[in-house]
């Protein structure tokens, strides 16, 4: 059956359903923040209840055609790419928050609600939703769930996981799962609510979360400072860890540095340019921030340094961090998100900084990370006369040396993007092969006739 045929069938089992066959729409919801795969979706689909939602997927069964679920789609791994004439199910007419629960401080939300939708409702609420990162403006909160998302805080706060109270999921079959229902205790066998969380829309869609809400910190301040080395890095988070209650501790390159301030018309912040940078984000404590400062100063780790005197300041230091991904998007950058245990990051980041100044000479080379938690993000730029195809071939010629490295040290392949298409050739070297055929017999179980994400994760 083609796609006109099954359009028509759309239109006759569910009224009014939204889509679309534009080929501007086709190419934007078709594909997510990588360019490594040509884009052949059939249409776009818009569901705007669960049940719409429940219609389309036994339709799928029915007729024999694809799904491919759609949120922000700002992931970097091709998960929510569609290239072999799948039909994209995009989320984006499902953004209301349900139901607040001011007792339990969960709230209910569609899928589709914008991560930065939840951040303001829960601050409205004198609440916190502490999940964020640099596409929280864009990205979906069922996409986070969907990949397990982390962000600039998992050091104090964890990931999306801890967040997830309650999901109500469309399986592959068409069926409703009502997950957890906001227990905080639930003893009562496997807890599927955990299995689709950073399933990448391989076993069912997510259409609802309870989200549970917590706390806001006490006022927090942002040190900004220039250091010495990549041992440097390491030194200092292992003093300010000590000294302060941390909430972020990010690093990033001058050459990440160089990228933002031209592409936001940012002045360096500094009078002179250092190797690297780490932004430090912590309860406010003057004691604690000079002593740290001062140490680090001494030991000749830290160069230069700024501490905010304003949330405003806060927020424009920031910025030199955030900005990195967005700033090397237009190159088409390949991305390697990878994570070892924290007590590794040094000895990791040095051969690793070894490796690619060996088998990556000919390219420029971004580096950022989450080290507090042992996530790096290494970003290859692609030169401007290399064609995509040929830069993906040279890039992944070096994924053995540098997933090598990460299999040596039991770390991930995948840190906080997810497998996808791009890195499920490598998923071998972070689990086992007996895992992955485990992995696959869950699959077969939850969708019997592979029409969500087909060649995705496994």
């Amino acid at each position: 059956m083609d796609k006109l045929e099954i359009i028509n069938q759309f239109k006759l089992e569910i009224a009014n359903i939204s889509y679309s066959t534009d080929a501007d729409d086709l190419q934007v919801y078709g594909q997510d923040w990588t360019r490594f795969n040509q884009v052949n979706a059939a249409a776009v689909l818009f569901p705007k209840s669960v049940e719409e939602v429940q219609a389309i997927v036994k339709l799928a069964n029915k007729l024999n055609f694809k799904i491919v679920p759609s949120g922000g789609r700002t992931g970097y791994s091709g998960g929510a790419v569609a290239c072999k004439g799948e039909f994209v199910l995009s989320l984006k007419k499902m953004r209301s928050i349900l139901e607040f629960n001011a007792d339990d401080s969960q709230v209910t939300v569609q899928a589709g609600v914008i991560t930065e939708q939840l951040h303001n409702f829960a601050e409205e609420k004198g609440l916190f939703y502490p999940v964020d990162f640099a596409s929280s403006g864009s990205s979906q909160i069922g996409g986070n769930i969907a990949t397990n998302a982390g962000g600039i805080r998992v050091l104090r706060y964890g990931m999306t996981r801890d967040y997830v109270a309650g999901l109500k999921v469309v399986t592959a079959t068409g069926e409703i799962l009502e997950l957890n229902q906001g227990l905080i205790k639930n003893a009562t066998g496997y807890d599927l609510r955990h299995l689709m969380i950073g399933s990448e829309g391989t076993l069912g869609i997510i259409v609802e979360a309870t989200m549970q809400l917590i706390k806001p910190p006490t006022e927090q301040s942002v040190m900004l400072l220039a250091l010495d080395s990549l041992d440097s890095v390491m030194r200092v988070f292992s003093l300010a860890k000590k000294e302060l209650t941390l909430s972020a501790y990010e690093f990033f390159t001058d050459i990440a540095l160089k990228h933002v301030c031209g592409h936001r018309n940012l002045d360096n912040p500094f009078e002179d340019s250092a190797p690297c940078y780490v932004l430090c984000e912590f309860d406010e404590d003057e004691d604690a921030v000079m002593q740290v400062f001062e140490q680090g100063m001494e030991n000749g780790d830290i160069l230069d340094g700024l501490i905010s005197q304003s949330r405003e300041q806060a927020k424009q230091f920031w910025q030199y961090r955030e900005g990195i991904s967005e700033s090397i998007a237009h190159f088409s950058p390949y991305k390697n998100d990878i994570a070892v245990k924290v007590s590794l990051v040094p000895e990791f980041m040095n051969q690793l900084d070894a490796l690619v100044k060996e088998h990556y000479p000919q390219f420029e080379l971004v580096w950022f990370g989450h080290i507090g938690d042992g996530n790096l993000h290494l970003n290859i730029i692609k030169p401007e006369d290399m064609s995509i195809a040929d830069f993906q071939t040279e890039c992944e010629n070096v994924n053995k040396h540098v997933y090598g490295l990460i299999q040596q040290m039991h770390g991930s392949i995948s840190a906080e993007h997810g497998v996808g298409l791009i890195k499920k050739p490598y998923l071998g070297y972070s689990r086992s092969q007996f895992e992955i055929e485990l992995l696959k017999g869950i699959k077969k179980v939850f969708d019997p006739n592979n029409i969500l994400n087909p060649g995705k994760l496994v």
